[in-house]
């Protein structure tokens, strides 16, 4: 019988060779569509492609806003709304997760929040009873969104001391994003999984919204409506996309050339064995979501 050590990842040269095999698609969106600044060369027209043949496409991104607010930004990408049957984000997930409290976690947060992030991140509150408080003191919970331009987006340091004092209040913490790096524009920043990641190793409350956790993935199969057999996830990160379908019970495409772009390159020796150390097996790689 063969197992993951001696298993050797499969490249394809685009996504065309793996189209009979799937109807549906979930396909992430920063280091795979888009690199926050910029379509990739050749996303457009794999998009364009998937919909002339018929398939049916779900993005799902750690976004922490919601899904109609990325669904606009995409427009701005040149990511046609016709292009795809839906978008889920991990804000969206975190948005319905504080409106129902149907689960005892979110039921007990309490309604003043610490936010933590951009203030592009604050339509997440939308409609909800939330009240936003600047004062450590007033707050019930943390919402961690990522860093702040004011601050940077290079490293944790200017964010410690707020975090640390959080721990002291023993303040629960939602991260709306598990992703902990991203590179825009070809510039390696972190993400809210970084922060959320120092809070939970020194020992505080993290609630993790959003690949690779389950929960963000039945309204994409909802939108998607097609045998979980006939569905490839697509995403450049391992630990979030790649790990996610694997929980999830889907096949997936590693996209080489996003955040792991440094360390593999398009070494598929490396890229095997980085994906060995994960303990992760995905079907196929690509460098790029090319058709």
């Amino acid at each position: 019988m063969s197992t993951i050590t001696d298993w050797s990842l499969p490249q394809i040269a685009g996504l065309e060779a793996l189209s009979d095999r799937y109807d549906g698609y979930i396909i992430d969106l920063w280091g795979t569509v888009h690199d926050g600044v910029n379509p990739y060369p050749g996303a457009l027209e794999c998009l364009h492609a998937l919909r002339n043949a018929g398939k049916r496409v779900v993005m799902l991104s750690n976004a922490p806003r919601p899904a109609a607010v990325i669904a606009t930004q995409l427009e701005g990408f040149g990511v046609d709304r016709a292009l795809y049957n839906g978008v889920m984000t991990s804000g969206q997930e975190t948005h319905r997760q504080m409106k129902e409290k149907a689960d005892p976690w979110f039921a007990s947060l309490g309604h003043k929040v610490l936010h933590i992030g951009g203030v592009h991140d604050l339509g997440l509150y939308e409609g909800l009873n939330i009240r936003r408080v600047t004062e450590l003191e007033r707050a019930d919970f943390v919402m961690n969104t990522g860093p702040d331009l004011e601050r940077g987006v290079a490293t944790l340091d200017p964010y410690l001391p707020e975090l640390r004092a959080c721990l002291a209040r023993n303040l629960p913490m939602i991260c709306a994003n598990p992703d902990k790096v991203v590179v825009k524009g070809g510039n390696r920043q972190i993400c809210a999984g970084a922060l959320a990641a120092f809070y939970a190793e020194q020992g505080g409350d993290v609630r993790w919204i959003g690949k690779p956790y389950p929960g963000v993935y039945q309204p994409v199969f909802d939108m998607l409506d097609v045998p979980r057999t006939r569905i490839l996830a697509i995403g450049d990160a391992l630990g979030t996309d790649i790990r996610g379908a694997a929980a999830v019970g889907v096949d997936s495409l590693w996209i080489l050339g996003g955040i792991h772009q440094e360390m593999v390159g398009n070494d598929m020796a490396l890229a095997t064995a980085e994906a060995q150390a994960a303990g992760l097996r995905p079907t196929a790689a690509v460098h790029r979501l090319v058709w």
